[in-house]
């Protein structure tokens, strides 16, 4: 296989990147472009596999960003999104470095934050385009050997032929310019001494291992230039969340669920959330496998969270007893809040019960959801207050579980759930949407019911479903017409 060499970093007079790609990115940052957007990384920041690239002096926050780099092999300007595939020569393995000390510096261009000297390491084997398939390539990063980023191009926002066709409206690409195509979730901060690598392949075709070592800068910032700079802000954007920078959760600051929203939540169907949310690459938000003590009522609320850990008898000795956490996240959960639990999908022992059940629901708490099991079902069922469980199951607490901590990230019936998440439950489903995207998740929600509900109405009166649903152009203009505004 053809390598990355010095003559083709040499051939890249532009090395462009896009901000978003990946939908578990998007989900992550919590808000989902509808066309791409790039920027710019000066070709002197290109390095090849084996170097070293330097945290600058007085920076904290260098990150890494696996990606997939694709290398033009043919001219491209102004190209139709069916033809740009084949002006890519090749594809290979990206770093996008860059340190979040100085975003702040040149408002959004990157240039200093993403464009020191080796902050773009490319290689080492350069994969012809020709033989892949650009819907079927697997991105792949580890940090110091653990896998830190595993994900496919299956499902990108904007596909790459996409990307090469709308940059090449306005500029040309030129044989040898390099676009990074976007990281997925999971980047995150290295530090000096550590060893970031990154891995493209596509069947049995790989790009080798692309490999760069972060050493510690001595030259510091001169004073007529930006400093660095970092706060808990950057940390987190860094890292990825509060929980992964070592930061402690923001205290009263929680996401607000106004009445209006509430209410528009309440009044859309969990099927055409779950439409919604798939649109914006959100596919793993569903809480799994549960039933509900009142599945005829319906539920939104703010997601607060409980983790138990497997029993382990000295463990539960210290944790166990008491105003434990379990008790903790009963006595505080709040007027329309849902109390989400971690307990591994494990059924053989009770998660809550009469008691503790009656007393959140005195609280004013909208919901109780366990992937566990209910000690009392027929007193908690007997509640107004709805419970969704995995089944009823007569053991006490310490026979599987030891109550662990409140309020953290948390795995729920195969979802992940954070403090401050919307929940939506019914009998249908139960759903997390990011508090993010929820306004406007619920208003196209909206419109999509007053479609179908068009839709069924002319079904009902005969019509086929061909060019109805989904509405061709005709169909949707005489929608229009009958719509109310």
């Amino acid at each position: 296989m053809e390598q990355v060499t010095d003559h083709t970093l040499a051939a890249a007079r532009k090395v462009i990147a896009v901000h978003i790609n990946y939908p578990s990115r998007a989900a992550q940052r919590g808000r989902t472009p509808e066309q791409p957007s790039y920027f710019l990384k000066p070709s002197s920041s290109l390095a090849l596999s084996g170097s070293r690239v330097e945290r600058p002096a007085g920076c904290e926050l260098l990150g890494y960003e696996g990606e997939i780099a694709l290398v033009i092999g043919k001219t491209a300007r102004r190209v139709g999104v069916e033809d740009a595939w084949g002006h890519v020569g090749w594809v290979t393995a990206s770093n996008d470095l860059g340190v979040y000390d100085l975003r702040y510096a040149d408002k959004g261009s990157n240039l200093r934050s993403k464009g020191g000297d080796c902050f773009t390491p490319v290689g080492p084997g350069l994969i012809p385009a020709a033989d892949v398939d650009p819907s079927a390539l697997r991105i792949r990063t580890w940090h110091n050997g653990e896998l830190v980023q595993d994900d496919t191009t299956e499902d990108l926002l904007f596909p790459f032929a996409r990307l090469v066709a709308d940059l090449s409206q306005l500029l040309t690409l030129e044989t040898g310019d390099i676009i990074l195509t976007g990281t997925p979730a999971g980047a995150s901060v290295a530090k000096p001494g550590d060893v970031v690598e990154v891995e493209v392949t596509a069947g049995g075709l790989s790009s080798g291992r692309l490999t760069t070592t972060v050493t510690e800068g001595t030259t510091a910032f001169a004073d007529f230039g930006a400093r660095p700079k970092s706060d808990d802000t950057q940390r987190e954007e860094a890292y990825g969340s509060r929980e992964a920078a070592g930061l402690p959760p923001v205290e009263g600051i929680v996401p607000v669920l106004s009445p209006e929203l509430k209410k528009k939540l309440e009044g859309v169907a969990t099927a055409t959330l779950s439409s919604q949310l798939r649109k914006r690459g959100l596919n793993n938000v569903s809480i799994d496998g549960l039933q509900a003590t009142r599945p005829d009522r319906r539920v939104v609320g703010l997601a607060r969270t409980l983790r138990y850990v497997p029993n382990r008898e000295d463990l539960f000795t210290t944790h166990g007893g008491g105003f434990n956490a379990q008790k903790k996240a009963i006595d505080s959960v709040n007027e329309g809040e849902i109390l989400v639990m971690e307990a591994r999908g494990e059924k053989g022992t009770g998660t809550v019960g009469d008691i503790l059940a009656l007393r959140a629901q005195v609280r004013g708490a909208a919901a109780i959801i366990t992937d566990g099991g209910v000690r009392d079902y027929t007193a908690v069922a007997g509640l107004d207050m709805p419970t969704y469980f995995a089944n009823p199951h007569p053991a006490v607490l310490g026979r599987r579980h030891i109550p662990w901590d409140t309020d953290i990230t948390i795995a729920c019936g195969g979802a992940t759930v954070q403090p401050g998440d919307i929940i939506v439950a019914d009998s249908d489903g139960i759903l997390v949407i990011p508090p993010a995207v929820a306004e406007e998740l619920v208003d196209d929600c909206i419109e999509q019911e007053k479609e179908e509900a068009f839709i069924f109405e002319m079904v009902k009166q005969g019509n086929s479903v061909d060019g109805l649903y989904p509405m061709n152009a005709q169909w949707r203009a005489r929608y229009e017409q009958t719509s109310p505004k």
